[in-house]
């Protein structure tokens, strides 16, 4: 038995932890039901043992794993997890706020598109080789039919090839077994479309150097992506995808920057408007196609952030509020707001718009840097000051006391990139991610993938996963208030957010009983 003084501060320590943790994004309920409680112990001990069992021995070509690991090297031992498999997996997780419509949709999927599409071609300057083939970045794109080379085309590897181009189903097939035939061609053209971990963590391993080999895979794919027939399929497969992994709800950013999009002759460029028109039609079309399967709770709906890149002039800027402006008018119901988007470092200062930003719903990327008063970092001042309605990564915020109490005051909420943040240098891992910090604040919070194509972390499970094994604290139910938070802070009106929520709060039940009824 502890002696009186002992005892009066073990009691003294637990009020400290407890005032301490009252501050935390989980702690705003206090009527957790008997399931989620229990179904919150149920998780605890599997972490607990699968912190053991899983990460406390080697792996093959993962030698000294840990929770929270560099995510392109776990991604192998975490799918082989219970706790992934069983239960993150398998939650219901709200809305994704924050991702890329030009990043949404699986590498190996698309890769699959281009190859079923006659009028999706691919050249490279020269043939390729053993020497040539990590260097050089194929063009792929669809071509008009006038425009398509003789039946007997030689294939890229070829050494009678000039660089003109080739169907990209008949260089698969004709690639050259000594670079491994059509498994090597898709080997090749999917490093292309994503960051592998030699990128990360050899070749590009600075923030700097990362967004090099991120932005060459946006030229490698947007090509293929901007085309109509495949841009529609691509959409649904988007949707399909996010449903499957248990999200109802996208906020998914649009790129205006390019003005056109290319019509199924591969040679029209029709109008930006027309791929509004597509996101509108596709999103119907799927809300009917759950609704028919009587899954209606599933999918609420998406809505598109407009965005334009940092580089623009503030006159392109004024054009380009003008045309979301405009597009708002016309749909209503599928513009969300309007952001900057690009590589903060070394981009334009969001202060350089302010003469320009007035009277739009502004949802800002601010502070995804590791600077500590660069002009990145001061984004995080001018996006709250321009009244973003939310924060895009937000990284910075944990060095600025006066912008949490903001942001915790005026409920801007921040999506959180979790691997996003660690594939593009800006973390080591998970552990030494600034997250608790934000959360501890009693900010609010909805986690993300951002560009989940190029880092292969599809859906929220992966991101979700990350955050609850990095942290002895958080558990499920931080995660459920995290998709809470989702439809809280999204862009609906009113009475779909209350739709959306009793729809999840209906899903998130049947989960947890599911959870507390397993044995850990």
């Amino acid at each position: 038995m502890p002696s009186p003084m002992l005892a009066d501060y073990l009691q003294r320590r637990d009020e400290l932890i407890a005032e301490d943790r009252a501050l935390r994004i989980d702690h705003v309920r206090a009527n957790y039901s008997v399931a989620e409680l229990k179904a919150d112990e149920v998780v605890r001990t599997i972490r607990a043992k699968e912190e053991v069992s899983v990460w406390a021995v080697d792996h093959e070509n993962v030698p000294h794993p840990y929770p929270g690991m560099e995510f392109l090297h776990a991604k192998e031992i975490i799918v082989k997890t219970d706790l992934y498999s069983k239960i993150v997996s398998k939650m219901p997780k709200g809305g994704l706020l924050h991702l890329h419509q030009n990043a949404s949709v699986e590498a190996r999927t698309l890769l699959d598109l281009a190859l079923g599409h006659p009028a999706i071609h691919i050249c490279v300057p020269s043939p390729l080789d053993a020497a040539s083939l990590e260097a050089v970045l194929p063009k792929i794109q669809p071509i008009p039919v006038e425009q398509y080379p003789a039946a007997d085309a030689i294939g890229i590897t070829d050494l009678l090839y000039t660089g003109g181009w080739v169907p990209i189903k008949k260089a698969r097939e004709l690639f050259d077994p000594a670079l491994g035939g059509p498994a090597g061609f898709d080997k090749w053209v999917l490093s292309a479309f994503v960051i592998n971990p030699s990128d990360a963590f050899k070749t590009y391993n600075t923030p700097i150097k990362i967004w090099l080999k991120f932005g060459s895979t946006f030229a490698v794919t947007d090509p293929i992506i901007r085309f109509v027939p495949i841009q529609k399929e691509y959409l649904r497969m988007c949707i399909r995808s996010s449903i499957d992994d248990g999200i109802s709800y996208i906020e998914i950013r649009t790129s205006f920057f390019n003005k056109y999009i290319l019509a199924e002759d591969a040679k029209t460029k029709l109008e930006i408007r027309e791929l509004l028109l597509i996101i509108q039609e596709v999103t119907n079309e799927m809300k009917a196609e759950m609704k028919a399967k009587g899954r209606e709770d599933d999918f609420a709906g998406l809505k598109i952030i407009y965005n334009t890149l940092r580089i623009i002039s503030p006159e392109e800027l004024e054009a380009e509020l003008d045309q979301c402006s405009r597009f708002k008018q016309e749909f209503p119901d599928l513009i969300a707001g309007f952001d900057l988007v690009g590589h903060e470092d070394g981009a334009e200062a969001t202060s350089a718009f302010r003469g320009a930003a007035s009277g739009h719903p502004f949802i800002f990327h601010a502070g995804e840097t590791l600077g500590d008063g660069t002009a990145a970092d001061m984004n995080l001042y001018d996006a709250i000051l321009l009244g973003t309605k939310r924060i895009g990564h937000g990284l910075s915020l944990a060095k600025h006391p006066k912008l949490m109490q903001i942001c915790r005051e005026k409920k801007i909420a921040i999506e959180v990139c979790p691997i996003s943040n660690e594939v593009l240098r800006l973390t080591s891992s998970m552990p030494m991610h600034p997250l608790p910090i934000i959360m501890n604040q009693g900010i609010p919070v909805v986690l993300s993938s951002d560009d989940p194509a190029m880092f292969n972390n599809m859906g929220l499970s992966f991101d979700f996963f990350q955050v609850l094994v990095a942290s002895e604290v958080t558990g499920l139910l931080t995660l459920g208030q995290m998709a809470r938070d989702s439809i809280t802070y999204s862009m609906l009106d009113e009475r779909s957010k209350r739709m959306a929520m009793d729809a999840w709060e209906r899903r998130w039940t049947k989960f947890v009983e599911e959870v507390a009824a397993m044995s850990p």
